[in-house]
């Protein structure tokens, strides 16, 4: 079996390249420095779950740039929401004695 180096690197390049894409995109430029907190598609679905059943966030540690990006992702939960549900949970996390504050 031979390897194309070029090939390789030039996936390599890519796979690079849109990896810092999607890290620029969710956490502001590289040049500006590395934030606190990083954003990652996980964080940003959990946002978007806590929007889909109302519980409220904490974004301190955040810069304005992924504030921005969480802030949508919450509200297009809070857009997604359907009342039923939120009484449905309610009621079980009360049976089973869970608060949410």
């Amino acid at each position: 079996m031979e390897f194309n180096f070029a090939e390789t690197n030039e996936a390599f390049i890519a796979g690079f390249d849109s990896g810092r894409s999607d890290y620029e995109r969710m956490n502001g430029t590289i040049s500006d420095g590395i934030p606190p907190c990083i954003v990652t598609n996980k964080i940003l679905e959990d946002f978007l779950l806590a929007g889909l059943l109302d519980l409220r966030t904490h974004t301190e540690n955040y810069t304005s740039h992924q504030k921005d990006l969480i802030s949508r992702w919450y509200q297009s939960g809070v857009e997604k929401q359907e009342p039923n549900q939120s009484i449905a949970l309610d009621e079980l996390l009360e049976k089973n004695g869970i608060q949410i504050n």
